[in-house]
């Protein structure tokens, strides 16, 4: 059961005082230092206000899930495919939950804070403290992330880092398995380009980011948690038939 404090941190007063915070600080440097490209926003308009999962390529650590915040926050307000002014802010819609890793989080005041607006800290089962590492997923985390898709949208990041192309976890079959949410893919690109990894400094000023939503997925939600994974994978472009195709890391190397 959440603590006082968690409860405290989740009212729709608390979090949108923060998102109406973040989201006025960042908002030039979407729409006016750099240009949001937005497609498929068709598909959230019928989408319910619970168990709804979305899964995502990962290129910085904040810039990606403040982009989300605001679509998500334009589209209550009928916004379609475009941000616009951010009046939106004004009531912005709370009702969202991302999962990121709990080192991220508590890595300086600004994580922090962030993390206001709606973290699920989880411990990587595979990396801490920048080291390599294998330990067995903590049943707090999976719990707090079940009674979260209970009562919220939820973004993840299959892939758990920014580099591109790394392989999806199974901790988010896992979910998909035990909760049946349904399953909104996205795809982000030029984040790597336009921000520093954090996400708060530019890099690339007047870069295009685009963010791609998808058709939910038709998924067995009693497949193996491998063709689960893989299904994933394929719909957010990170699989290796993708990196087959794709021009990532060499425009990387000559960005640098």
């Amino acid at each position: 059961m959440a603590s006082l404090g968690e409860q405290i941190a989740d009212t729709k007063l608390v979090k949108g005082t923060v998102y109406s915070l973040v989201g006025l600080a960042s908002w030039p440097g979407l729409n006016m230092v750099n240009k949001t490209e937005i497609r498929g926003m068709e598909h959230l308009r019928n989408l319910p206000k619970s168990n709804v999962l979305f899964v995502s390529n990962h290129q910085t650590y904040f810039a990606d899930v403040i982009t989300f915040l605001h679509i998500f926050c334009a589209r209550n307000w009928g916004r379609t495919n475009r941000l616009g002014l951010p009046f939106y802010l004004l009531w912005p819609f709370t009702r969202v939950k991302f999962i990121a890793a709990e080192e991220t989080m508590k890595s300086n005041l600004l994580s922090r804070l962030f993390a206001l607006a709606g973290a699920i800290s989880v411990k990587r089962t595979w990396r801490a403290e920048g080291r390599d590492v294998q330990r067995n997923r903590d049943e707090n985390d999976t719990r707090r992330i079940d009674e979260a898709l209970r009562r919220n949208w939820v973004i993840t990041f299959p892939q758990g880092t920014t580099k591109p192309f790394a392989p999806g976890r199974k901790g988010t079959a896992h979910i998909i398995r035990n909760n049946r949410p349904i399953v909104v893919p996205v795809v982000i690109n030029g984040y790597w380009r336009a921000f520093d990894k954090k996400g708060l400094r530019f890099k690339k000023k007047g870069s295009t980011l685009s963010v791609t939503f998808k058709e939910p997925l038709a998924i067995d939600y009693d497949a193996p948690a491998d063709t689960i994974i893989e299904q994933v994978m394929d719909a957010i472009e990170q699989s290796k038939q993708f990196m087959l195709r794709g021009k990532h890391h060499l425009m990387n190397a000559l960005d640098k």
